[in-house]
């Protein structure tokens, strides 16, 4: 076909893709919806104009239209990877990562009980083998989540919700276009009954194989990105080349899934490109692929639905029964997961509650797309597969994206009306009130300040103020007295404001640069998790949230685990590091929340919600204070050389900004601006790196820091200091449980502990000891100790902690005072008191 009809038709086709769109909106329907029927209506309109005897002007054109070189590869090499690539940049890693499990149920668990539900009932159903009837439900096992996704952001519904939908989405189509690929090896070998264990064998291959090319390729288009930092074009080439790479690698040379390997390869991406890019480079980059895939996922869909009429040319009433069996098999399998599976995993606490109105809206909202159309007009090219399996798979396959199109889109709007889902509960009403309320606050203030800084007319000014005063003293009224909301509620809502205010204070300081991109993006999770445990859980959920942000990780046990076991020290100090330099920042983002308190939350609601806010935030300060204090404690001086990091690329920021300004002015240049601002970039070069944290010789430090130790000589702090073990604790972890019989003894090296015996209850900071008594006394502990804040412990075994008191004096002593406190005789101690000249020797 000629080159110039090509590229007359495929501009065309931008132009319906720039007008669908807008008709979407206007039609209150799913985007996706629209373009498939101007792609079904443009090839009927071709074949109708060409089998006409009308007229035979437009002939040539839909000719043309007809013979468009339209293949499966075109889809499968060109329009996936890009679709794919796009969505895993596209998303918050991290928090979809706090859902992994009900994503990953979703997406292969779901995936598999379809394919086997479709394919063993078309098998009972059909003359099809068994291998076809599971090539045809895999094929129709992809979903296409945007249309559900688009409405239920529009109704506010859950963000979490949005999060699993999409993770379930893409993780989706890898698993069902690496089950097809199976599938399909088995049908062209003529192997109409392959056993399902073989089947389920080869799955982990191609899923492993695919996701180690990924990571491999991801790498290495990091480095090459990383060594032409200066170059952002340079850069966004490389990241277009990497997806395709990766597909064709994968699946050409590897044998495995190339589907999987874009996935890990945008993954592996997504997590390290923040690091390893500047912000700008990182949200051009982004901006490019989100163009991209737009343009990529209106064009499959439009091109896949010109071939919709080709597919549909051999149909037979019988099939309509089969395709009748292929819908309802499908909806159950959904079904399953949705109201069988889901919540299982919300009952054992693996996934969010998610009510059931929401999941009928997600299961009416499973619609197929321009992938399973793809995937079956791979199956009608093949040669080597039966003439009447692929008209099956033909018929089947497009009846049943049809379907979901037709009936399922252009009815989900009207069921999630149905379902009450597009009404605002009255919290969130009165949140979208405080909104209103804290926005014209904001304009109040910026207009008064523009009026004072020009010298406006003074009675335009009083005149304007006066009524928009009134509008805002309205808006105010409507936040304060919302009849449905409770005081719980308020609270809740000022909790929302707050975590929003603090998510608004990172963003700025990420556009000033005066943290890095990795490291905004956690604290960025940290606001959202925030935001989304007050809206859930309130007060509790708020706390809860902020607590996870502070406390120790299971990643972080890991490391101190190899640290400690394997002397493995990497993963620890990465690890320490970024934990300083959080809990850093989030003391300086906690500061600036002060004025936001005393400021718009007291206007808005009131003087005991903002005092109760202050209240969350000096608890909050005091956890981060506690935590940093435990750091600073095991590293001295190591805060101090980040907080100079932190201040020198704070200069640097407003030294590039006073360029700009000059730039602006006249007063600079461009090719002297360049020379300053290529300046800047060195110099903030060489601050992006953080200061080396050596833990491995900060044992002794530590030690030194305990007045029990003061009188050991440097051999035996040097022994002991290898002696001893770190234990990590969050706040009200438990320690030490009645009737425990761990033989140890723990020394707090930060934070504080609370030791419950009986009815009395006392207090132990940094610098104490306890569990020695009830080693001493041979018998089982009856106290119970839990951790009040996070905090550092050191462990000393029960024959080190013996040798240890034949030798220290000044440890002899504290337990002794310690007895004294529990009114216990120190005589029945088995202290094993030392003859004088030993007092110094080794602990080990």
């Amino acid at each position: 076909m000629d080159i110039v009809v090509i590229t007359t038709i495929i501009t065309s086709l931008f132009v319906v893709i720039g007008v669908a769109e807008p008709l979407a909106a206007r039609l209150r329907l799913p985007y996706s919806v629209i373009l498939a029927v101007l792609g079904i209506v443009i090839g009927l309109g071709a074949a109708f104009f060409l089998n006409t005897d009308l007229t035979d002007a437009l002939n040539p054109g839909a000719q043309a239209i007809i013979d468009l070189p339209i293949r499966s590869n075109v889809f499968l090499y060109v329009f996936l990877p890009t679709l794919l690539f796009q969505a895993t940049l596209g998303m918050n890693l991290r928090r979809m990562l706090d859902d992994w499990m009900p994503i990953l149920m979703m997406a292969v668990v779901a995936v598999i009980v379809a394919t086997l539900s479709i394919g063993y009932a078309l098998s009972w159903v059909s003359t099809l083998p068994l291998a076809a009837c599971l090539l045809i439900g895999a094929i129709v096992s992809t979903t296409d989540p945007s249309a559900v996704v688009s409405i239920f952001r529009s109704i506010s519904a859950p963000r979490r919700l949005s999060r699993i939908i999409e993770g379930e989405s893409l993780l989706n189509d890898a698993a069902a276009v690496a089950l097809f690929g199976l599938f399909m090896s088995f049908v062209m070998l003529g192997r109409p009954d392959p056993l399902l264990s073989e089947a389920v064998g080869q799955f982990p291959l191609l899923i492993a194989g695919g996701a180690l090319t990924g990571w491999l390729m991801a790498r290495v288009a990091v480095w090459m990105m990383a060594f032409v930092d200066r170059w952002e074009m340079a850069q966004i080439s490389i990241s277009i080349a990497l997806p395709y790479l990766a597909y064709i690698v994968a699946e050409q040379s590897v044998g495995a899934s190339g589907v999987i390997a874009v996935v890990a390869a945008g993954l592996t991406l997504n997590l390290t490109g923040p690091g390893r890019l500047s912000p700008a480079a990182w949200t051009n980059l982004q901006e490019v692929w989100d163009l991209l895939a737009h343009w990529a996922g209106a064009l499959i869909f439009i091109l896949a639905a010109l071939l919709i009429p080709r597919l549909l040319e051999e149909v037979r009433p019988s099939d309509f029964g089969l395709l009748v069996v292929v819908v309802l098999a499908a909806m159950f399998a959904r079904a399953a997961i949705l109201f069988g599976l889901l919540p299982l995993l919300t009952a054992i606490g693996l996934s969010p509650a998610v009510e059931r109105p929401y999941r009928t809206a997600i299961l009416w909202g499973g619609l197929r797309g321009a992938v399973t159309l793809a995937l079956a007009l791979a199956v009608t090219e093949s040669t080597h597969i039966p003439l009447e399996t692929k008209r099956l798979v033909g018929i089947l396959a497009t009846g049943f994206t049809l379907f979901t199109l037709i009936v399922q889109g252009t009815t989900l709007r009207m069921v999630i009306t149905k379902l009450g889902l597009d009404r605002l509960s009255p919290l969130d009403t009165a949140l979208s009130r405080q909104v209103v309320a804290v926005a014209l606050q904001s304009v109040r203030e910026d207009v008064s300040r523009t009026a004072e800084n020009y010298n406006l007319t003074h009675d335009i000014v009083r005149n304007e103020a006066k009524q928009f005063s009134e509008r805002l003293d309205e808006a105010v009224k409507a936040a304060e007295d919302s009849a449905q909301i409770l005081d719980r509620d308020r609270v809740t809502l000022g909790l929302i404001a707050l975590a929003g205010a603090e998510r608004d204070s990172v963003l700025a300081r990420m556009r000033e640069r005066t943290m890095s991109s990795v490291l905004s993006e956690k604290i960025l999770s940290d606001a959202d998790r925030l935001i989304e445990g007050a809206r859930t859980g309130g007060r509790v959920g708020y706390q809860r949230a902020s607590n996870r942000s502070v406390g120790y990780g299971r990643s972080f046990r890991i490391a101190v685990f190899l640290h400690n076991r394997l002397r493995i020290s990497f993963p620890l100090t990465r690890i320490t590091t970024d934990r300083f330099e959080r809990l850093l920042m989030q003391r300086l983002i906690l500061r600036d929340l002060d004025g936001f308190v005393r400021g718009r939350i007291r206007w808005i609601h009131g003087r005991r919600v903002a005092e109760l806010l202050d209240e969350v935030l000096a608890r909050r300060s005091e956890a981060v204070e506690t935590a940093l204090e435990g750091l600073r404690l095991q590293f001295p001086g190591y805060a101090e050389k980040l907080e100079r990091r932190f201040i020198r690329r704070t200069a640097l920021r407003l030294e590039e900004r006073e360029y700009s300004v000059m730039r602006e002015d006249g007063l600079v240049g461009e090719e002297l601006y360049s020379v300053l601002m290529q300046e800047v970039a060195t110099r903030r070069a060489l601050s992006e790196g953080r200061p080396k944290l050596d833990i491995a010789l900060k044992g002794r430090d530590l030690v030194r820091q305990f007045p029990l130790f003061s009188d050991l000589d440097k051999a035996s702090l040097r022994k002991l200091s290898r002696a001893l073990l770190t234990r990590y604790v969050n706040a009200g972890e438990t320690i030490i449980s009645k009737d425990d019989f761990t033989k140890s003894v723990f020394f707090i090296a930060s934070g504080a502990v609370e030791v419950e015996l009986g009815r009395h209850t006392s207090r132990l900071g940094r610098g104490e000891m306890f569990g020695q008594l009830a080693m001493l006394l041979k018998r089982p502990r009856r106290v119970n100790v839990r951790a009040l804040a996070p905090s550092t412990l050191l462990m000393l075994d029960e024959a080190r902690f013996r040798r240890l008191l034949r030798r220290s004096k000044a440890m002899r002593d504290s337990v002794k005072m310690s007895a004294d406190r529990r009114r216990i005789d120190p005589a029945v101690l088995d202290l094993n008191e030392p003859a004088a000249s030993s007092e110094n020797g080794g602990i080990s």
